[in-house]
């Protein structure tokens, strides 16, 4: 679903583009809300969102925009995963990890950077662990965007450039598109 949005945001761009800048700078500090409220939930996925925020404010301030989402959304997942962290199991999730994650001392900085290369659980166990063994703030602050901050600033110069790609090719072949679904649709389909 994420991703479908952040297809439309591509397809969209000068639409949203011309929607933000009526909020003017407002636009950042929403951004970075919705980021961060993606991304101090646990199981998140934000690759859509990195990316969508590369299309909409450019390579360079969407990666601001993700790099601060992010410092935001660590110290809000902690203070959430402070609450929430005896209901996951955390001793049988532990035990389940691959080998290669136990080589480090449990709650370690590396074991944390380690088990956050995981997909999909690895970010939000690091964070219900660092939360359930009392680990600093800034040391899983730090751990988080060590490996969240080049991934969201990749997908985000990856998001400008597929946009541009995209939209400069749309533009480019519109009429012979429009064209070619015309004559390919039903005439019901069409009315």
């Amino acid at each position: 679903m994420s991703f479908a949005l952040a297809a439309l945001v591509i397809r969209y761009r000068n639409h949203i583009e011309a929607a933000l800048s009526q909020i003017g700078p407002w636009s950042y500090p929403l951004a970075i809300a919705v980021f961060t409220a993606v991304a101090s939930a646990p199981f998140s996925v934000t690759d859509a969102l990195a990316i969508m925020n590369g299309v909409i404010f450019g390579p360079l301030w969407g990666s601001v925009v993700n790099a601060v989402g992010l410092v935001l959304a660590a110290l809000a997942g902690y203070a959430i995963a402070r609450r929430t962290s005896h209901l996951l199991e955390l001793d049988q999730n532990i035990k389940r990890l691959p080998v290669w994650v136990k080589r480090f001392r449990i709650g370690s900085p590396g074991f944390l950077l380690t088990l956050r290369v995981i997909p999909g659980i690895g970010g939000t166990m690091a964070t219900q662990i660092a939360a359930a063994l009392r680990i600093p703030v800034f040391v899983h602050v730090w751990t988080m965007c060590a490996i969240a901050v080049p991934i969201c600033t990749t997908l985000a110069i990856f998001g400008d450039r597929a946009s541009a790609t995209l939209h400069a090719y749309y533009q480019a072949h519109r009429p012979h598109m429009r064209e070619f679904f015309h004559r390919r649709l039903p005439s019901r389909a069409r009315s």
